[in-house]
């Protein structure tokens, strides 16, 4: 297994495209976290409240939202640019036990994507915290320590699962288009619509849903729904577990039953 893995670890390096995506997440990150940030500096400043504060990290939280697309694209990709190329019959020759193969390739996007995440959140709450804590901000910005780390450890888990469950979605899908698509519609297409729909059984679902429970785990305000997620971070990292089970099961299911 420490071969197998050795062997992703060096795929998932040795392309472009992974430095490219990483940097991309890290850029985008900063971009839309300041942009949330300065919106609720400037709503304080306009209701006139000075000695309101908030903590530099809760844009973060809310950025992750457009930043989480950046993150799964290259673990989508360790999966179906190998059904692109042909090479995943070598890598099925190297490796014939197929849930290993799989399960390898989960514990290297596992560290590395929580890492992207957490050194991505905190180089945005150094920035937002720079530039939001200056007086034409209204200094509304802060930077409690324990909240921080709490924050960015949060934002890591969630960017780490979601591209778990990515990973088996490709893997099911075998091709970047399809892959694509249906992560889409489970991360941010599917939990909107059923959000507009307004039916409570639909926002229901809705709420239950990867963006939502990962925006409940990590304690959004900021998340579409007007407040907080009406259930606790708790259950809304049981719900990602959930999800990303269910992903990669049905990615192993096709795996074993189809030929590469």
């Amino acid at each position: 297994m420490r071969q197998v893995i050795g062997a992703e670890w060096a795929k998932l390096w040795s392309v472009r495209s992974t430095w490219w995506c990483l940097a991309g997440a890290a850029v985008l990150m900063v971009l839309s976290a300041l942009t949330l940030g300065a919106s609720t500096a400037t709503d304080l400043m306009r209701e006139g409240v000075a000695a309101a504060r908030f903590t530099a990290s809760e844009p973060v939280v809310s950025a992750t939202s457009f930043v989480q697309f950046a993150l799964v694209a290259p673990a989508m990709l360790m999966i179906t640019s190998e059904y692109a190329s042909g090479s995943i019959r070598s890598t099925l020759q190297a490796t014939p036990i197929r849930g290993r193969m799989l399960a390898a390739k989960a514990l290297v996007a596992l560290p590395v994507m929580f890492v992207a995440g957490v050194l991505s959140g905190a180089l945005a709450t150094v920035a937002g915290y720079v530039v939001l804590s200056l007086d034409q901000f209204g200094g509304h910005a802060a930077l409690p320590l324990g909240e921080v780390v709490l924050d960015l450890l949060r934002v890591g888990v969630f960017f780490a699962l979601i591209s778990v469950m990515t990973l088996g979605v490709g893997t099911a899908m075998r091709n970047a288009a399809g892959t694509l698509t249906v992560a889409f519609m489970l991360l941010m297409g599917l939990p909107l619509m059923l959000l507009m729909a307004g039916g409570p059984a639909a926002i229901e679902v809705s709420l239950r849903m990867p963006l939502f429970a990962g925006l409940a785990f990590m304690g959004s305000t900021d998340n579409m729904t007007g407040g907080p997620i009406a259930y606790a971070a708790g259950e809304g990292l049981a719900w990602l577990l959930v999800w990303t089970a269910a992903a990669v099961a049905a990615g192993y299911a096709v795996l074993r039953r189809r030929d590469a």
